[in-house]
This record gives C-alpha cells, sequence and structure tokens, in this order.
C-alpha cells in the first residue's frame, strides 16, 4: 500500500471542523498538554484526525460499503488519547518533526478495531460508541467484523509504508503490535473479559485484565513513539513502566464512568458492568476506585524519572487528562 509520505518537518494541519463532540474532547486536555509540549495549536489531535482521513481514504475496485465501515470506526469523533501519546513520546526523545504521525495513525487504526470488535453482540453488544450507532449496527456484523480485520491489516500496512521510519524501527513497530494485539494481549484481555471477568474477586486479578484490556495498547502507544525517536532501551523501559500505569488509571476512569456517567456525556453504552464484571469499583467503591486512579497516575509519572529524556511533556499531559477524576 503507497500511501503520501509524512513531510519532515510537516507543516500545521488544518483544524478539523468543530462539532458537537468538540467539547467532550476538552476532559482530557489535550489541547492545552499539546501546548505545553510545543505543539501550537492546531493539535496533535487534529493532524491525526487529518492524516487517518487521507490514509483510509476510498480506493479503486475495493467494495465501498466495506470501506465506509472502515472509516466510520476509525474516523468518528474519538480523544484520540493513544496517537496523542505516540506522538508526546517521540518529542519527548528528541523527535522534532512529524515522523511519528503514521505510528501513531496505525496505533488509532488497532484501537478502533479493538472497538469495533468488543462493541459486537457476541461480545458487549454495544448500541452507541463515540456518540454514534455502533459499526455492526450501521452495516451489519458481517461488515463490521471484516472492517476490524481491514483495520488491523491497515495498521501493518501504515507502517510499513512510511518513508519516514527507518528500516529497523518498522520491523521493532510490526513485532511490537504483533505481541499487543495476539493471545498475550488485546485478544487474551477479550477472551478473559467473557469468560472470567465476573469471577475475579482480588485486585491483582482485575490489574492483569487491565493491563491485556487497556495498558498493553497504551504501553505501545509509547513504545511506538520511542522506537521512532531512537530511544534506547532503558528510557523504553521507563516509558512503558508509566503507559502500564496510565493504562491501569485509564481503565478505572472507564469503570467510573460506566457506573456513574450517562450515556450522553460518556458517548457510548454506560451500565454495561453492572452485575456482570467485577472492577475496581466492585472491590473498593467509586471513591477507591478514584483514588486508585490518582496513585497510578503519580506512579506513572515516578516512573518517568527514570528515563533520561525527562519526565515532561507526558507527565503533565497524564496528571491533566485524569484530573477531572483526580481531583472530583
Amino acid at each position: 500500500m503507497r500511501v503520501s509520505p509524512v513531510p519532515t518537518p510537516r507543516p500545521a494541519p488544518r483544524e478539523c471542523p468543530a462539532g458537537p463532540e468538540a467539547e467532550d474532547q476538552e476532559v482530557f486536555g489535550a489541547r492545552a498538554a499539546l501546548r505545553i509540549a510545543g505543539f501550537e495549536a492546531p493539535s496533535c489531535r487534529a493532524a491525526v484526525d487529518e492524516r487517518l482521513a487521507i490514509l483510509l481514504a476510498p480506493r479503486e475496485g475495493e467494495p465501498p460499503r466495506l470501506r465506509q465501515a472502515i472509516r466510520h470506526a476509525a474516523l468518528s469523533p474519538g480523544k484520540r488519547f493513544r496517537p496523542i501519546l505516540t506522538l508526546l513520546t517521540a518529542r519527548q526523545c528528541g523527535l522534532d518533526d512529524w515522523s511519528a504521525l503514521d505510528a501513531a495513525c496505525a496505533i488509532e487504526m488497532v484501537h478502533a478495531a479493538s472497538l469495533v470488535l468488543d462493541d459486537l453482540p457476541c461480545m458487549d453488544d454495544a448500541a452507541l460508541r463515540r456518540g454514534q450507532p455502533t459499526a455492526h449496527r450501521v452495516f451489519g456484523e458481517d461488515i463490521a467484523i471484516l472492517a476490524a480485520v481491514g483495520l488491523l491489516n491497515e495498521a501493518y500496512a501504515v507502517i510499513a509504508g512510511c518513508e519516514a521510519i527507518e528500516p529497523a524501527a518498522k520491523a521493532a513497530l510490526c513485532r511490537t503490535l504483533a505481541a499487543t494485539v495476539g493471545p498475550l494481549g488485546l485478544l487474551g484481555g477479550q477472551e478473559f473479559d467473557l469468560r472470567d471477568r465476573r469471577r475475579a474477586t482480588d485486585s491483582g486479578t482485575i490489574a492483569r485484565f487491565n493491563h491485556a484490556k487497556t495498558g498493553i495498547l497504551m504501553e505501545a502507544a509509547v513504545d511506538f513513539g520511542a522506537i521512532v525517536a531512537g530511544a534506547g532501551s532503558e528510557d523504553r523501559r521507563a516509558l512503558r513502566a508509566f503507559a502500564r500505569h496510565l493504562g491501569d488509571a485509564f481503565q478505572m476512569m472507564d469503570d467510573l464512568v460506566d457506573a456513574t456517567g450517562s450515556e450522553q456525556s460518556a458517548r457510548k453504552d454506560v451500565g454495561k458492568d453492572a452485575g456482570r464484571a467485577a472492577t475496581v469499583i466492585t472491590l473498593f467503591g467509586t471513591l477507591g476506585a478514584r483514588q486508585a486512579v490518582q496513585a497510578h497516575v503519580e506512579r506513572g509519572c515516578a516512573e518517568l524519572a527514570a528515563a533520561r529524556c525527562g519526565p515532561d511533556p507526558l507527565a503533565q499531559f497524564a496528571r491533566m487528562s485524569f484530573a477531572e477524576f483526580i481531583e472530583a
């Protein structure tokens, strides 16, 4: 697959048109954090949105409905939390251009594919995702599954076709992605969610689930930025430790939203865990979950102290992203 290469340095992308969802994105503090990082507005989120639209553009000869489903899943308005992590990590590790943008988009494609599969009737049976009907509600289960597989395939193709990334780095990215998606990663986490999560009775088991379900893709997101920037092994270890804690905090935050939020504010189905899934909330209550979110964010930021590239902008981004849940 050939796509237009990422210019180096890349000029600031156009701001994406503001829609009803624009205000919701501010909850994660992405724009403020990115200004701290030196990325002036328009934000990294706008850059990811613009690049995804190019990478996933319709192509001659392919089934149009399948492409529509792929674009529905990947381009619907989201936080872009994981690709922003990739871009911020690359910058923190010394990359001062947009060479990591395609790698960031590949991470978002994998995330979008995982959401399509997670929403299926045989999984969570969700009706709403990112403020829109889920892919299987719009296109049918068959096309939704094909779209998810297509997005995973596109992710590898984007990495392989990116001229801004060195061949050795491309191989490292593909190895990381394969491990992230596989039985010890997202697939295993989903199987645990389907079969064993209701029987989990201790925080350790829930933490292992949270890592496979959420944290491992966070780790891949920061590792992608570090790999493209040429970071050393010690920096990569510290960054992955940071991301593991961030993933734990993110899943706990998601559990809080599921238990206490509304569909309008969450822009997805809520109450899905009630009575069927063990979470930190079922063990420690809402207050305990909020305290755990804060603890994981601070532990993650402390891990960054071991990285030679320093704690910022990632530490600032992490604290701003979870401020609502830490300060409440």
